[in-house]
């Protein structure tokens, strides 16, 4: 039976959450209705929830003049997206798994070796060097998938820890009775039990690869036809503010910027960039939570 504290406890413990869920939701569903208001009355009343005239044009523009691309990258965000978070969970769980086995032979280098880059890199300039020179991905779709994304040392930790707590040792040692091997016992018995984590780290991995910016800026630097959905956006955005701040040096220019909605573009591109993890999250949310609680957990 819960008592008077406990009650006080929970009422402003839901008051605080309900509170961060709010300013939470307050940011998104502006950005929202601020895409769907006209520019004009943007400029004029500046954002609101409750715009003068509400429009499609921000999104018509960017279909229209950039239409086929736009898709196109799209394509190549889902395609990345589905790679990148696969070849992640495959490699993070096989590490996690063998790094949760305490008789692993050099179990402590190999854990430093994860924890020590968290804490330290090689730097912008040698990474870009050794990819470019050593494994070849400039300019190609390897690009956006292997720098930086495929393991992570975070993901790695939480889901080893799952392992050791959320895995009974006595149903892995009945699987090794009955004559299963290490890796029969990973993928029959450790793996179905640990759909949490995995669904968290997948989550982890797949917001991680969607929106992800800096590997096509970086090294796309020719194909831009390889331009994920959050390259092109960004590509079209720094378009704009250079037509704008150059419109006093280009002749005939102030009427083409006109039709431009240079304020709602902004939110409508932020929309389309998000759009695709707001609509998966729910499905995910439970399993999310719970992956994430129990795998917090030291092991």
């Amino acid at each position: 039976m819960k008592t008077r504290e406990d009650k006080i406890f929970n009422v402003f413990g839901h008051i605080f959450m309900i509170l961060l869920t709010v300013m939470a939701i307050v940011p998104i569903v502006l950005m929202v209705i601020s895409s769907l208001t006209s520019n004009g009355a943007v400029l004029r009343n500046g954002y609101s929830f409750f715009p003068e005239e509400w429009s499609t044009y921000a999104y018509e523009w960017i279909f229209a003049s950039n239409g086929g691309v736009v898709l196109k990258a799209y394509g190549i965000s889902f395609f990345i997206t589905a790679i990148g978070t696969t070849c992640s969970l495959l490699l993070t769980i096989g590490l996690a798994y063998g790094l949760s086995k305490k008789g692993l032979p050099g179990r402590g280098i190999f854990t430093f070796l994860v924890v020590f880059t968290m804490l330290f890199n090689g730097g912008l300039v040698p990474t870009y060097i050794n990819y470019t020179n050593v494994f070849h991905i400039r300019d190609t779709i390897y690009g956006l998938l292997i720098p930086s994304l495929l393991m992570n040392a975070f993901n790695i930790l939480l889901m080893k820890s799952y392992f050791v707590t959320g895995v009974p040792d006595e149903i892995l040692e009945a699987a090794y009775i009955d004559g299963a091997s290490e890796f029969q016992t990973m993928v029959k018995i450790a793996v179905p039990l640990s759909k949490p984590i995995i669904a968290t780290i997948g989550m982890f991995a797949g917001i991680a690869y969607w929106n992800d910016w800096n590997n096509g800026y970086i090294y796309l630097v020719q194909r831009t036809d390889l331009y994920s959905i959050q390259n092109l956006l960004n590509r079209l955005m720094q378009n704009i503010n250079a037509l704008t701040q150059n419109a006093s040096q280009v002749g005939n220019v102030n009427q083409g910027l006109s039709e431009i909605p240079s304020v709602t573009v902004r939110m409508a591109m932020a929309t389309l960039g998000i759009l695709p993890i707001v609509v998966i999250y729910p499905f995910i949310q439970k399993n999310f939570v719970k992956g994430i609680t129990l795998g917090g957990v030291k092991g």
